[in-house]
């Protein structure tokens, strides 16, 4: 029953060894690192980069490691324009939507975002700077490759923009409501509130979940699914140890708050 309809919502395999074992190897490594948060076992960026007082920590500025971590899928998408042949509408679409969104996290670091002197840990940045960059190639790659393979029988690039959309901005709105928390000067972390807050600890990755949902929407492949399964598997984790810190520094954080859908979860 499960293959038949992601037989008609995706597209064949492509013909290629690498796209393949990416599809199981993404998943894999993103839902061991969401099982690792639940565990304790932290990346270290933003609140979490000290969590290991026993382990050296070498570390960029928070601004500076941000950066790094997403310019370079961002300059691949920039740059897929001009590598890769025109194929159509979705091909457009994708990397449209991944260009986007890097180009919209990389301006958020440099604009939006107040940061604490909590920083990135070196040893973190470098395999989420490469998981980000492999994920958005390999995204493109496989649906250059699948150019040349039957179209699935449920079309739902539409839909796909419409999630896309909703997710940036409300990804967007969340982080915004993060900057406004500290006045000029501060660093301390404090309860975020508004919007989504009020219903889920990280509103701002269950709208980066919805974005990906999206962008699976519009590829429609088996590599970019699994990375969105992934990735929710992952943020899920990251969520729930956010959770945790945020009760074990504020008294008055709420108890029964969700971790990551609003009234359910």
């Amino acid at each position: 029953m499960m293959m038949e309809v992601l037989q008609r919502l995706l597209f064949p395999p492509p013909p290629s060894i690498f796209v393949n074992c990416m599809s199981f190897i993404s998943f894999g490594s993103l839902a061991n690192a969401g099982f690792s948060e639940l565990r304790g076992k932290h990346m270290q960026y933003s609140k979490f980069t000290n969590s290991d007082p026993k382990k050296p920590n070498p570390k960029f500025s928070s601004k500076i490691g941000m950066s790094i971590l997403y310019a370079p899928s961002f300059v691949f998408g920039a740059a897929s324009f001009f590598i890769f042949p025109d194929h159509g509408l979705r091909f457009l679409l994708l990397r449209l939507a991944l260009t986007i969104h890097f180009l919209k996290r990389v301006l958020e670091v440099l604009f939006v975002h107040k940061f604490g002197d909590s920083g990135v840990a070196i040893d973190s940045a470098i395999p989420i700077t490469l998981s980000y960059f492999l994920s958005t190639a390999t995204m493109i790659y496989a649906q250059h490759l699948s150019a040349q393979l039957p179209e699935p029988p449920v079309d739902l690039k539409y839909v796909g923009i419409s999630l896309f959309l909703l997710g940036i901005a409300g990804n967007f709105y969340h982080h915004y409501i993060l900057s406004t928390l500290r006045k000029e000067g501060e660093k301390e972390y404090k309860i975020p509130k508004g919007g989504f807050f009020d219903f889920v600890v990280c509103p701002h990755y269950l709208f980066e979940v919805l974005g990906f949902v999206g962008v699976s929407c519009i590829a429609q492949t088996l590599y970019t699914l699994a990375f969105t399964a992934g990735t929710t598997l992952y943020l899920i984790g990251r969520s729930y140890a956010t959770k945790k810190w945020y009760l074990s520094k504020f008294d008055d954080f709420p108890k029964d708050a969700k971790v990551f859908l609003p009234f359910i979860f």
